[in-house]
C-alpha cells in the first residue's frame, strides 16, 4: 500500500483498543491492539497514542480517525459522554492531537461503522440508509444524501432508546420500555434467563448449557443454540425479531431510507433474526402496498467496520 492512500483507524471498545492502516478502498493492514484502561482517562489516551505511534512508523502525517462509544459534539472535538470510558465533556480530540502530532477526526463508533457499510459494505451505492448495530444494546447511524447525519447536537442515532412499551422494562438510560430492552443481546439473555429460572422443560438444552444457572445466560449462548436448532432458543430469536421489525418500521416511516443494514455481534450472528425482522417490518410498515420497501441487509464488514469507517472519515475530512 502506498502511504499516500492510507489513513489510520482506531476503534475503542470497552475492553480493547483496535487500530489499523486503511487504504482508500477500505482494505485493512497492520492491525494492532491494546487493552482498554476503562476508568483512567489519561491511560486511555496514552494507549490510543501508543497504537497510533506504532502504525505511524514510516507513515508520518497520516490522518487519524477514532471511533468511540458516546456522544461527540458537532465539531468532533469533545466527548460529551461515554458510558464505558469515563469521558465526561472532555476535549479528547485536541489532547490526542498534541500526543500524536497527527490530524485527528473523532466520531461515534456506530457512525463510523455505518459509514464503512455505506462506502464499502452492504449499503454501498445507497445515498440514504440506516445502519443498526445490535449488541448489548442498539446503536446506529443515519446516512442521508451520502453524508452522516448527526443532528443539531451531534448525537443522532440513539435508536435503542425510542420508547416502545410505556412502563415496560427498565433501561440503563433511566427510561422504561426502550427498544433495546426488547431487541438486543441483553434482552435475549434476559428472556433466556427467565426460561432457565422457570425450570421450563422446553429449555432443557439451554439449562444444560448454563448448568441451570440463569445468571450465566447470555444473548450469545441463546443465539448459538438457536443456530444449532434448539426450538426454545429459536422461539426467543423469533420473538426478538418481531420487536426488531416493529422498530425498523418506525425508523422507515420517519426517515424513508433505501436500505437498512443490520450489524453488530448479534445482527451478524443470526440470519433467522434478520429474516423475522424483515417479515414483521413488511407486515407493519405504514402505507404498505403504496410505497417501496427499504432493503434489509446484514452488514458485511464485521468487527473491523468501526476502524474502517473512522479511517475513511478522517481521509474524507482531510480532503475537504
Amino acid at each position: 500500500m502506498s502511504s499516500a492512500n492510507l489513513s489510520i483507524g482506531v476503534d475503542i471498545g470497552g475492553t480493547k483498543i483496535l487500530a489499523a492502516l486503511v487504504d482508500e478502498a477500505g482494505n485493512v493492514s497492520g492491525q494492532v491492539h491494546r487493552d482498554t484502561p476503562n476508568h483512567d482517562v489519561a491511560g486511555i489516551e496514552r494507549a490510543i497514542a501508543e497504537v497510533i505511534h506504532e502504525l505511524s512508523e514510516g507513515n508520518e502525517g497520516l490522518p487519524v480517525g477514532i471511533g468511540a462509544a458516546g456522544w461527540m459534539d458537532r465539531k468532533g472535538r469533545n466527548v460529551l459522554f461515554s458510558p464505558h470510558l469515563s469521558w465526561r465533556n472532555e476535549p479528547v480530540r485536541d489532547r490526542l492531537m498534541k500526543l500524536v502530532g497527527h490530524e485527528v477526526t473523532l466520531v461515534n463508533d456506530a457512525d463510523a461503522a455505518g459509514w464503512a457499510e455505506h462506502r464499502f459494505g452492504a449499503g454501498q451505492g445507497e445515498s440514504d440508509m440506516v445502519c443498526l448495530t445490535l449488541g448489548t444494546g442498539i446503536g446506529g447511524a443515519v446516512i442521508l444524501g451520502g453524508q452522516v447525519h448527526r443532528g443539531k447536537s451531534g448525537i443522532a442515532g440513539e435508536f435503542g432508546h425510542q420508547v416502545m412499551v410505556p412502563g415496560g422494562h427498565r433501561c440503563a438510560c433511566g427510561n422504561r420500555g426502550c427498544w433495546e430492552q426488547y431487541a438486543s443481546g441483553n434482552a435475549l439473555g434476559r428472556e433466556g434467563a427467565e426460561l432457565v429460572r422457570s425450570k421450563s422443560p422446553v429449555a432443557f438444552r439451554l439449562r444444560e448449557a448454563v448448568g441451570d444457572n440463569p445468571e450465566a445466560v447470555t444473548g450469545a449462548i441463546v443465539t448459538k443454540l438457536a443456530i444449532e436448532g434448539d426450538p426454545a432458543c429459536a422461539d426467543l430469536i423469533s420473538d426478538m425479531g418481531e420487536w426488531l421489525g416493529l422498530g425498523i418500521s418506525n425508523l422507515v416511516s420517519v426517515l424513508d431510507p433505501g436500505t437498512i443494514v443490520i450489524g453488530g455481534g448479534l445482527g451478524a450472528a443470526s440470519k433467522e433474526l434478520v429474516a423475522k425482522a424483515e417479515e414483521t417490518y413488511r407486515r407493519t410498515l405504514s402505507g404498505r402496498g403504496y410505497r417501496p420497501f427499504a432493503k434489509i441487509s446484514q452488514a458485511q464488514l464485521g468487527p473491523a467496520s468501526g476502524l474502517i469507517g473512522a479511517a475513511d472519515l478522517a481521509r474524507f475530512n482531510q480532503q475537504q
